[in-house]
């Protein structure tokens, strides 16, 4: 199901990125094209007589906004990527609070410094110069070098976050966002190994990613040299954004649950679960990227926005 895009005048990044993708005629020609059918981008700039390099960058713009999402798939040469779009309609809110200004906290976590985890095999970890412990050996997660963790992966189960929380006991927040980079887990990568990964918010499910594949195929760009070409690379960046519209996934609503239902000030911390459910349609697991392995250079960080009087 497609849910509606609903941004805020205040949420300028995401406003921006929405009238950059709207306001080029080719790329509305994308979106008519997805409107029917998913196409990778070979047949986008066949259809529409462009350059695949060109066809290329109007997908990454549109993707930026929220617009469609590009996946990975097994081609005859490597693997291509498949266009679908995901939203059918946009709410423009062209309000802002006035007299407030808003203000930002940015925690960054290294993905070692979880508090609580559930692994199975496939599991293991790395720091930027070699394996910490044992691979596919769960006992490995309490090793005490797991702080230098910039890469982990299981099979099945959750790694557990808390994020410090002490600013609101001074202010209230008004929206919050969390990221990382993620992807399936095989034992090598595979471009056919679909994950369903889980986050929960405070204890509340927020919403599920579904992950086609375990990516490899190229050189991640952040990957230090010893990791070898056979292992995963690269993954997503995945946005959660709590709102007081609700729960979104990349700007897609996934949830009506709004901030204040996450109650970040009700306890000492604010507690973040990454995991596969016991249920889970596609258990594929989970590989979680630190700031020197994968693609973006980024722990898991989470933004707190909040408004002061001016």
């Amino acid at each position: 199901m497609k849910h509606p895009l609903k941004i805020r005048l205040d949420d300028t990044e995401r406003m921006t990125a929405l009238g950059k993708a709207l306001s080029v005629e080719t790329r509305l020609e994308i979106l008519k094209l997805l409107s029917s059918r998913e196409l990778n981008i070979n047949e986008i700039a066949e259809e529409l007589e462009l350059p695949a390099s060109s066809a290329a960058s109007h997908v990454r713009v549109l993707e930026a906004a929220g617009l469609i999402r590009t996946t990975l798939q097994p081609g005859i040469r490597g693997s291509m990527k498949l266009c679908s779009k995901t939203v059918e309609y946009a709410e423009l809110a062209l309000i802002t609070d006035c007299g407030t200004k808003e203000h930002t906290e940015i925690i960054q976590m290294p993905i070692g410094s979880y508090v609580d985890c559930y692994v199975e095999p496939t599991c293991g970890m790395v720091s930027e110069k070699g394996p910490i412990g044992e691979e596919d050996e769960p006992r490995c997660f309490y090793h005490p070098d797991r702080s230098s963790a910039k890469l982990l992966w299981f099979g099945k189960g959750y790694v557990e976050y808390r994020f410090p929380n002490h600013l609101l006991k001074k202010v209230k927040e008004r929206r919050a966002e969390l990221s990382f980079e993620v992807c399936s887990e095989d034992h090598e990568y595979n471009l056919n190994w679909p994950s369903d990964v889980t986050v929960w918010f405070n204890g509340i499910d927020a919403g599920t990613f579904f992950c086609k594949c375990d990516y490899g195929g190229r050189r991640g760009a952040l990957n230090p040299e010893w990791w070898p070409d056979k292992n995963t690379q690269y993954g997503e960046l995945k946005t959660w954004s709590f709102t007081e519209s609700g729960t979104f996934l990349d700007g897609v609503r996934v949830s009506d649950t709004a901030i204040a239902a996450y109650g970040l000030a009700d306890q000492e911390y604010i507690s973040v679960r990454i995991g596969i459910k016991k249920d889970a349609l596609h258990p594929g697991g989970i590989n979680l990227f630190g700031n020197c392995f994968g693609d973006y250079p980024q722990d898991i960080k989470l933004t707190i926005f909040y408004m002061d009087e001016t």
